[in-house]
């Protein structure tokens, strides 16, 4: 019962957002993520700790980019809530799409697409505003510890058009089906790999990297797509495609795939490099410790 009172809860937030101006749920959101960058004294000391060795900042400078990650993310928390209103023509207004036709390229393929993103701007809103494009947008997610806050954020994706798939869970093989059906394969691809993640550099430390990409890059022959969403500074967001590119084998398999997914991470730390203060610093990227 008090499951259920939460996600309630989190639609009654959602349905008195949605009726206020964009520009006020802006504020709004920006706003509590400055609150939130007060009170978060642990996160905020290890992003500005990760950044300063990721920037090779001073820490005045990566205290900076941390604060303005929080701000952003407090936006993009309320972004969130305000999908229901998010209608196409609200959605042309506010997201800019860049290299569009990569996409369209890589999916006349016929093979599906690995599209390669990471934990950078709204994420949520990337899936959905190329979902609104007319792509079969689907992603693979981590569960939320939170179930009621996990069934939310499934039900506004489903909503904008997004078929979700639990990492980790027997819905993987709807992942690789969605594949082997031309589809594209969303990848969230900064996050820890745990023990069985390909070790490689990212950010100024060897780093422990999900090697899901690369596997269903390899399995599927699917083309490499990738994708990144970034605050714009008069408001909205920019979403910028890059070239599509091939898994490229390897008579080493094991190299193979070390090679492919260090190909990746450089995509995604120059992604982060460019627009530091979208990336969540403070997540624990490296907690895998490396033994060599």
């Amino acid at each position: 019962m008090f499951h259920n009172l939460q996600y309630y809860f989190l639609k009654a937030i959602s349905k008195t957002i949605c009726l206020l101006p964009y520009f006020v749920v802006v504020h709004i959101g920006r706003g509590l993520g400055y609150l939130y960058y007060l009170a978060a004294k642990r996160q905020r000391e290890r992003g500005i700790d990760q950044a300063m060795r990721g920037l090779e900042a001073s820490p005045a400078e990566a205290e900076k980019v941390v604060r303005g990650l929080f701000y952003n993310l407090g936006q993009t928390l309320l972004e969130v809530m305000y999908m229901p209103a998010l209608n196409s023509k609200k959605m042309k207004k506010l997201i800019s799409i860049e290299g569009l036709d990569n996409l369209d390229k890589a999916m006349k393929l016929g093979k599906g697409v690995v599209f390669l993103t990471a934990h950078i701007g709204n994420w949520e809103w990337l899936a959905a505003a190329l979902s609104s494009t007319g792509f079969p947008i689907t992603t693979i997610v981590k569960a939320q510890p939170n179930d009621q806050y996990n069934r939310f954020l499934n039900e506004y994706r489903e909503m904008m058009g997004v078929e979700v798939f639990s990492r980790g869970t027997s819905e993987m093989l709807g992942a690789a089906r969605a594949l082997k059906k031309g589809k594209v394969l969303g990848f969230l691809a900064d996050q820890d790999g745990g023990e069985k993640g390909v070790f490689v550099d990212f950010l100024g430390k060897k780093a422990s990297t999900p090697a899901g990409p690369a596997v269903f890059a390899e399995k599927f022959e699917s083309a490499i797509v990738p994708g990144f969403i970034f605050h714009r500074p008069n408001g909205g967001h920019h979403i910028v495609i890059g070239s599509p590119f091939i898994y490229e084998a390897d008579s080493d398999s094991e190299l193979a795939l070390e090679k492919n997914t260090v190909r990746m991470t450089k995509i995604i730390e120059e992604a982060i490099k460019q627009h530091p203060k979208d990336w969540l610093w403070f997540q624990k990227r490296w907690n895998t410790q490396y033994r060599g």
